[in-house]
């Protein structure tokens, strides 16, 4: 068992040391200056050492005392800062989300402000990039990636619905273009590139036997994202998930010049450790992330 003085003793101690007063000592902890001379007499006794000089009315701390306020003083401080830790954070939980970042640009943070409202003791921590992360070392409870999921033993992957790909542009190029009704009329309208997106317009183009594309040029970026904002500034036509650009369709500053109708494909997966799948924190966001995903008017089939 610890040989720890009471608690009182040591706080009488650390405020009269910190602020050279029995007096101050006194204020600060609401009581009086003959109960602080009391409590660090009982605390000198204990140690068996003094740890004040006792001149008059001043007190000065003696070379124990000094070393003693040191280590005492310490204590405190990270008392001190791991109580404000845990009332700054004022949650019962965290969730460490890692996703690439077009999903989460585009969809995923859009529908995080829900998910707070439904749970507001559990905060969210959303980190964006294309590496790969390491679910074992603790850091991210769930890895939203672009693809197939991590194929590992105590790994559990679950895809998201499949999403229909899908030619877009702005409005004006619409306008600007009045030919530009039919799949063939692509033959004639700068293209924008998704170089790493899973179907391309390669793919596109060998789904539309007779269509003959230009895809020699065109501006290439290697976020969807990019593609999108290129879209809508009307450098072209990009290929792109409607999951992605829902937001965009409904205020209208993009259009789907040939209709919704699109390959679907199975482009994002969510990973997270077996281990952990059985936490409350992890069931919550899953589940709220399927359900999300649900209603997403982008993967209804009507």
């Amino acid at each position: 068992m610890r040989k720890i003085p009471p608690l009182a003793t040591l706080q009488a101690f650390e405020a009269a040391s910190r602020l050279g007063s029995f007096i101050r000592a006194a204020e600060e902890l609401h009581l009086t200056p003959s109960a602080v001379s009391h409590r660090i007499r009982d605390l000198e006794r204990l140690l068996g050492i003094h740890l004040f000089h006792r001149i008059h009315r001043s007190v000065i701390l003696t070379d124990a005392g000094r070393k003693f306020a040191r280590n005492i003083g310490d204590a405190f401080g990270q008392i001190e800062s791991g109580v404000q830790e845990i009332s700054q954070a004022g949650k019962s939980d965290l969730i460490n989300v890692h996703v690439v970042p077009s999903l989460g640009a585009q969809w995923l943070m859009p529908r995080i402000a829900r998910f707070t409202t439904m749970y507001p003791d559990v905060d969210v921590r959303i980190t964006a990039s294309g590496e790969k992360v390491d679910l074992e070392d603790g850091m991210v409870d769930f890895d939203i990636r672009y693809g197939a999921g991590l194929a590992r033993a105590g790994i559990e992957t679950e895809m998201f619905p499949p999403e229909p790909i899908v030619a877009l542009c702005s409005p004006n190029l619409v306008e600007e273009n009045p030919g530009l009704r039919s799949p063939t009329d692509l033959a004639h309208q700068m293209l924008i590139h998704s170089e790493v997106n899973l179907y391309t317009w390669r793919n596109w183009e060998a789904d539309h036997p007779g269509v003959q594309l230009n895809l020699g040029r065109g501006p290439r970026f290697d976020r969807s994202f990019m593609s999108i904002f290129a879209a809508i500034d009307s450098l072209g036509v990009c290929l792109e998930s409607m999951l992605l650009v829902e937001r965009q369709l409904a205020s209208g500053v993009l259009v789907l010049p040939f209709g919704k109708d699109g390959p679907r494909i199975e482009c994002h997966s969510l990973n997270y450790l077996s281990s952990r799948g059985h936490l409350p924190k992890m069931r919550l966001f899953r589940e709220w992330l399927m359900q999300a995903l649900a209603e997403s008017p982008s993967l209804n089939n009507d």
